[in-house]
């Protein structure tokens, strides 16, 4: 019974997670690839033979509607549509154009698309139509895939790359890599425990059967699903719960001697910068006092200038947070972000608190 139910909710399947704004661009960046690609092929292969094939119309769906998925990048396309054309062409030629060579040809495309890591669903259609598609296809014998194949899967190819980018979409789609702040080989803190990237490989070569889904997606989509869950269970504890209230800051046009000093008395690693009004304008810490902002720094030639103002060495563009922000929010931004120390500012940017590295993990701990 479980099984002929699961068969009947395939009938109505859960609905595609895209909004509507992907909706509209699926449609209109396919209806205007199909036409450029149709007028393209038209005037450089005239109207003699065929210059604009269906398959065409698939692939429009998954270069516009699906850009992320691997069936939709560049090699699918090209790779998919050639590779399928001179097996079909070739099944023609060997067995004649007839069914039973279409149906050799479908198989022997996928089968091909799979080693060459080219697998394009309407690639299996390519192959029929080089089989099944008419005298003026036979005549072209392998120039079909010369023309109109490659041509119209380049030309479309060409509107989706524009079209894509200029909605910002990424495409060609690949991993979006995190930058790592100490620029080792290290991962970054949060990919060092619980689920790895080798975890995800060795679960998808078990799995066998494939996913219209790349290992970076999956593995991104199941760390936003962990980090959504840490909200819910940590979502309770405010950066107000935990930050420091009796914040040591220090004026711009305070001479560093007098920041160093702040920091040496209190045992504190950085300052936040005020103005009169208390409102942040920048960050010193205990590394900027050897460190230049530069981005290959040069090794330290003397002790600095005690006299030289607070602002000509700190850190202008702040990172802060709202006393009101779940802590869980900034768990990120700490492990990943190489930050250790953020300050709390209220609506005016006036400094309320200060919170560090300590206090997160005393705070998740207890929560623990």
């Amino acid at each position: 019974m479980s099984t002929f139910k699961a068969w009947l909710r395939s009938f109505h399947p859960a609905p595609l997670a895209a909004g509507s704004r992907e909706r509209l661009l699926g449609c209109v960046g396919a209806g205007l690839g199909l036409l450029l690609c149709e007028w393209i092929g038209r005037r450089a292969l005239g109207t003699t033979n065929p210059w604009f094939i269906a398959p065409m119309g698939a692939s429009a769906v998954l270069l516009f509607a699906v850009p992320a998925s691997p069936l939709a990048q560049p090699w699918s396309i090209v790779g998919g549509n050639v590779v399928s054309a001179l097996i079909g062409v070739g099944c023609g030629m060997l067995l004649g154009h007839n069914g039973l060579a279409a149906g050799i040809a479908g198989a022997l495309a996928i089968a091909a698309m799979f080693p060459l890591r080219c697998l394009h669903p309407p690639g299996g259609a390519v192959a029929l139509t080089a089989v099944i598609g008419g005298p003026a296809v036979a005549a072209l014998g392998f120039g079909f895939v010369l023309w109109p194949v490659l041509v119209n899967s380049l030309a479309l190819l060409a509107v989706a790359l524009a079209f894509n980018n200029l909605a910002r979409r990424r495409y060609p789609h690949g991993p979006v890599t995190p930058p790592q702040p100490h620029r080792t080989a290290d991962p970054l803190p949060s990919e060092r425990g619980g689920l790895t990237r080798e975890d995800l490989d060795a679960a998808l070569a078990a799995h066998a059967e494939p996913l219209d889904i790349s290992r970076d997606d999956l593995a991104e989509l199941l760390g936003q699903a962990q980090a959504l869950a840490q909200r819910r269970r940590f979502g309770r504890i405010l950066c107000a719960d935990i930050m420091s209230r009796d914040v040591v800051r220090v004026a711009p046009d305070a001479p560093l001697r007098e920041a160093w000093a702040l920091l040496a008395r209190h045992k504190v690693k950085a300052l936040p910068v005020t103005d009169a009004a208390r409102r942040l304008v920048g960050i010193v810490s205990l590394h900027d006092f050897f460190v230049e902002h530069t981005a290959e720094p040069a090794f330290p030639s003397g002790p600095f200038d005690g006299e030289r103002p607070v602002s000509a060495i700190m850190t202008g563009r702040v990172r802060s947070a709202r006393p009101e922000q779940p802590i869980a929010e900034l768990v990120p931004v700490f492990s990943d972000g190489g930050l250790h120390h953020m300050p709390v500012v209220d609506h005016d940017d006036t400094v309320v608190g200060m919170l560090t590295q300590s206090d997160l993990v005393a705070a998740l701990a207890k929560a623990g």
